[in-house]
């Protein structure tokens, strides 16, 4: 197994080790620390419909990968929830666009907790009994959210920016598609996607690291590494609606508003970090506009931004609530328009800057944080310590050249309005 460690100059290091198998290993020793965090995750997100092994493509239903990752828990001998209830442990387990994760924390028996998380995320069980109930109850979880305001006015917004790129698609799928499901292919996405070469192995807390690698190298199936190519289709730059409504039992009106951003290729780290202090200078809680509009009354503490990017799609969404959601856009692209001609406040960007560096050195103190970093950085090959080394090299003029991303004829404004009382 190679191994290294990599260090920090905040006095942390972790190991990053790649399996036989191709699997990623990170590991940030806490032995200070009573808890541990653990994620086993794969490559695979609810955006991969269409891919390609061996020549071979492939398209498969909407919520598939969301379907998977329920159906794992699953197993002939029994429900990994049990499991973890007799150790004590918490855990859980997500689908996002790009990426599945298993995961669990606890404080102690970390090593049985590890043992249970490595088997059964390998011993895939589905038969056509068990997925027809399972449609059942994903078929619940879908109808649920179709009522969720908070998730339609973003799922609102993205079918409104993105024309054929399936980020625009619910993660859970719909009814109809994950009616199309069956165990077979099910077994088909199991086996190219939850290849260990596609797959992660992250931890934080009171371990040790050797005694990891020596599980894992018990544990971990060897597979043949599979070249996937995922397939996307042609998107273009421009929105596909302006704006976009719905009526749901909501005491004010909610919004999204979004700027599609330009993609040729995945953001770099810079990148990333250069669109968060801009985000900040545009509207977090030091900048004029955000005390703006909560002197106006136009948004509340819910407000918040986020840079939302992953393979073919690169936006930023504002989003709260708001008595007049069209005056907030009407503001926030006046100040972005303003920002592109007077530059930007130094004094600002630098306070900016040190909260965030200080933020990210925080960060370091939870767990759980720490392994959620560690999965961005087996998504994107990058180092752990990657954002604090940009926070502080990062220029005025670095951000700024990022605001001509920012074009006012390329954005979504998805509301959810209160249900009529007529």
């Amino acid at each position: 197994m190679l191994k290294e460690v990599i260090h920090g100059d905040i006095g942390e290091s972790y190991v990053k080790a790649v399996h036989s198998s191709g699997l990623k290993i990170y590991i940030l020793e806490k032995p200070q620390y009573n808890s541990c965090y653990a994620i086993f995750g794969t490559k695979y997100g609810s955006i991969d419909t269409m891919f390609s092994v061996d020549g071979e493509t492939t398209e498969v239903p909407e919520g598939i990968a969301h379907f998977l990752e329920h159906k794992l828990f699953e197993s002939e001998d029994g429900d990994a929830f049990t499991k973890y209830a007799q150790t004590g442990a918490y855990a859980n387990a997500f689908t996002s666009f790009d990426k599945t994760c298993y995961l669990f924390s606890c404080s102690n028996l970390f090593y049985e907790n590890l043992e249970i998380l490595l088997n059964f995320v390998q011993s895939p069980y589905f038969t056509k009994e068990t997925v027809e109930k399972e449609q059942g109850i994903i078929g619940q979880e879908i109808r649920m959210y179709d009522d969720s305001p908070a998730w339609r006015v973003m799922f609102n917004m993205l079918l409104a920016m993105y024309k054929n790129h399936p980020v625009r698609i619910d993660i859970a799928g719909t009814c109809e598609s994950i009616a199309k499901i069956d165990a077979d292919l099910l077994y088909k996405c199991y086996n190219t996607f939850y290849n260990p070469s596609n797959m992660f192995l992250c931890i934080a807390g009171n371990v040790e690291t050797e005694k990891i690698l020596k599980m894992v190298e018990t544990s971990i199936k060897v597979n043949q590494p599979l070249q996937i190519e995922r397939i996307k289709p042609q998107e273009p730059q421009e929105v596909l609606k302006r704006e976009v409504s719905q009526n749901l039992a909501v005491a004010q009106p909610m919004f999204c508003y979004g700027y599609k951003l330009p993609y040729s290729k995945m953001p770099t780290v810079k990148d990333r970090v250069c669109i968060q202090l801009l985000l900040e200078v545009i509207a977090g809680d030091c900048s004029p506009l955000y005390k703006n509009l909560m002197d106006s009354a136009l948004i509340n503490d819910d407000f918040s931004f986020e840079h939302f990017c992953g393979d073919g799609y690169n936006a930023v969404i504002f989003e709260g609530d708001s008595i007049d959601p069209k005056e907030v856009a009407k503001q926030i692209d006046m100040e972005i328009n303003r920002l592109k001609t007077d530059g930007i406040n130094k004094k600002l960007f630098s306070a900016i800057r040190s909260g965030l560096y200080g933020g990210a050195i925080r960060s370091f103190n939870s767990v759980e944080s720490i392994v959620m970093q560690f999965v961005d950085s087996a998504m994107n090959d990058t180092c752990l310590f990657d954002e604090l080394k940009y926070l502080k090299s990062i220029t005025v003029e670095d951000v700024l050249k990022r605001l001509s991303l920012f074009d006012n004829e390329k954005t979504v404004l998805s509301v959810i309005n209160p249900l009529s009382e007529d």
